[in-house]
């Protein structure tokens, strides 16, 4: 007779040993179903539900490895009326986890509302790490990894995605962004308006899956390819850091004068100063003898 706490791996069934109560943060393949940890199948066999970003979704996963547990569907639409039960559950002593449909959750997924509000009531929160395709993309992306900043998903917009932009041209550290297939070539362009078009990048496509790819280049080469190329799949972007040095004036004034062709004089000033670390009425000034000149 089988256990429906049991596990299983290559046919043959484990039993999960017993879990304290409290929530489990369980991170999941990212496209390859075996890059799941042992803890982790152990604590998905053993909590009394699983919380998922899509039951469906992950029912491939648990069904692969004979996991009967209960799944109950928590996303950003739903999740913060449903912090109260889940809260209740873990007051009568039982066991939950949460995952998300790839990876590890709370990256750009639902779950910080509720693991605040788990910690707010005073039960535990534990963690089972795993699979990350940021951390992944990372490793082999060929960009420094001693510093990088996770930025996540961009505003699908073009004007509030630019205002996210422009405040991280001068990070010295690696900046790393996920973006869907569809956006992938107007985002990377947006980055070539705020970066600068010789930034060195990386664009990390389907991790862990069969058809596994990185892309590495200058970001006006990036925009190029995946311009002209139709892409599948979800991307890690990478950016390498802005390289400290005093900016040419040649390629602010030129610069200056483009942001002002379209933007009002008080924006594209602001842009141009962030952008090339200058002092604002440096720029202002230089705009208004610009604005002179023309009129």
């Amino acid at each position: 007779m089988t256990n429906p706490k049991d596990f299983y791996l290559a046919g043959q069934a484990f039993a999960a040993p017993a879990l304290a109560a409290g929530l489990y943060i369980v991170a999941t393949p990212i496209g390859n179903l075996r890059d799941i940890t042992v803890r982790a199948l152990e604590t998905l066999a053993a909590v009394d539900m699983i919380l998922c970003e899509d039951t469906r979704q992950s029912a491939r996963l648990l069904t692969h490895y004979g996991i009967k547990t209960h799944r109950s569907a928590l996303h950003e639409h739903n999740e913060r009326e449903r912090m109260g039960n889940i809260v209740d559950r873990l007051g009568e002593g039982q066991a939950i986890a949460l995952i998300s449909d790839a990876g590890t959750p709370l990256l750009s997924d639902p779950g910080f509302p509720l693991v605040r509000a788990v910690r707010e009531a005073g039960f535990e929160v534990f963690a089972v790490p795993g699979a990350s395709a940021l951390l992944a993309a990372l490793t082999i992306a060929g960009l420094p990894t001693d510093r990088f900043s996770f930025i996540g998903f961009l505003p699908p917009k073009q004007g509030a995605r630019a205002s996210m932009l422009l405040p991280l041209a001068n990070n010295a550290e690696t900046l790393v962004f996920y973006e869907s297939p569809r956006r992938l070539a107007a985002t990377l362009g947006a980055m070539v308006k705020v970066f600068g078009p010789a930034r060195e990048a990386a664009v990390a496509l389907e991790l862990t899956k069969r058809f596994e790819r990185v892309q590495r280049g200058t970001l006006a080469e990036l925009e190029a390819f995946y311009d002209a190329d139709e892409t599948k799949g979800e991307a890690v972007i990478l950016v390498a850091g802005a390289v400290p040095g005093e900016a040419d004036a040649g390629d602010w004034e030129a610069a200056l004068v483009k942001a002002l062709e379209d933007q009002p004089l008080r924006a594209a000033v602001d842009e141009i100063s962030t952008l090339f670390s200058l002092k604002r009425k440096q720029v202002y000034d230089a705009a208004l003898a610009l604005r002179q000149t023309k009129g």
